[in-house]
C-alpha cells in the first residue's frame, strides 16, 4: 500500500511539473517556424488604407514587431534594419520588401506615417518608400498575428515588455525564419529572405557558411575565421593520419597470418 502511494505521489510531481514548464510565455518570442499568417487580418497603413494581408504580403517580407514610440528595443532595431537594407545585395520591391507591425493598438497612421518617414531618411541606395510599409491595427487584430507568430508583450507603465525579432516570411503567409537581437547580420538577412522566397523554413546553408566566417558587429563586415578554418584542417589531417595508422596495421596482420598458414 505504502509503494503504490509513492507511485501516486511521484506521478503527481511529474505531472505538476509539467504543466509548470508548459506554461505560456508572458513576454518574449516562441519560434513557429512553419506557421503561417492569418492573411485576411486587416490593418492600416500609414497613408490611412485598411488592406488585409493577403494584399500586403506578396513577396518574401521582412516583419517587425514594434511599437513606434518605443524608448527601448524598437527604435535601435528599426534603424538597424534600414541600414541592414542598404547592404542587402537583393532588388527592392523585387526579391523582398519591409513590413513594421505596430502592437500598440493605441498608434495611429499619423505616428506610423511619421516614423516611415524618419527611417526611410536613413536609406541611402535607391528604395521606393512602397517596399517598406508601416501597419498599425486593432486589438484584436494584433493579438490573432502576434500569438500566430509567437510573439508575447506585457504592458508596463504606458510602454511594453517585449523581445525584438524580426521574421522572414514567404509569399503566402508562412513563417520562414526568425532573426533576434537589435544588430542584424546582412548575409543572414539576406538568406532568410532567399529560404523565404523559396519557401523554406530551414535555415541551413548559412550555417554552413558561418562556420567559415564571422560578423564583426564594429567593423560591419565579414572576416574569414582563419582560426576555426585551421583547426578543422588540423582535426581532418590527424584523422586522416591515425585511419591510415589503422588501414595499415590491419594490412600487415593479415599478411602476417597468410604467412603463418604459409
Amino acid at each position: 500500500m505504502m509503494k503504490i502511494s509513492k507511485i501516486f505521489f511521484v506521478f503527481f510531481l511529474v505531472l505538476a511539473s509539467t504543466s509548470f514548464s508548459q506554461k505560456k510565455i508572458e513576454a518574449g518570442v516562441d519560434e513557429k517556424i512553419g506557421a503561417y499568417l492569418p492573411m485576411d487580418l486587416k490593418f492600416t497603413t500609414s497613408e490611412g488604407k485598411e488592406l488585409p494581408l493577403k494584399e500586403l504580403i506578396t513577396k518574401p517580407t521582412l516583419i517587425a514587431l514594434v511599437y513606434y514610440e518605443c524608448t527601448g528595443i524598437c527604435a535601435p532595431m528599426q534603424n538597424e534594419l534600414a541600414w541592414t537594407i542598404d547592404k542587402l545585395q537583393l532588388e527592392p520591391g523585387t526579391d523582398f520588401q519591409v513590413i513594421s507591425f505596430s502592437f500598440d493598438h493605441h498608434e495611429t497612421p499619423a505616428i506610423s506615417a511619421k516614423w516611415k518617414a524618419n527611417y526611410l531618411k536613413t536609406i541611402k541606395r535607391d528604395f521606393a518608400s512602397d517596399n517598406w510599409i508601416f501597419l498599425t491595427g486593432d486589438s484584436v487584430s494584433i493579438k490573432k498575428l502576434t500569438e500566430v507568430a509567437g510573439f508575447y508583450f506585457v504592458p508596463n507603465e504606458k510602454q511594453y515588455i517585449h523581445g525584438g525579432v524580426v521574421i522572414s516570411v514567404t509569399p503566402d503567409g508562412k513563417l520562414s525564419r526568425y532573426l533576434f537581437g537589435k544588430e542584424f547580420n546582412p548575409f543572414d538577412v539576406k538568406m532568410a529572405l532567399l529560404e523565404a522566397k523559396a519557401g523554406k523554413s530551414n535555415p541551413t546553408i548559412s550555417k554552413v557558411l558561418e562556420f567559415c566566417f564571422s560578423f564583426d558587429p564594429k567593423g560591419r563586415q565579414y572576416t574569414l575565421n582563419v582560426t576555426r578554418i585551421i583547426g578543422s584542417i588540423m582535426l581532418l589531417g590527424v584523422g586522416a593520419f591515425f585511419g591510415v595508422l589503422v588501414l595499415k596495421r590491419k594490412k600487415s596482420h593479415k599478411n602476417e597470418g597468410v604467412n603463418i598458414d604459409g
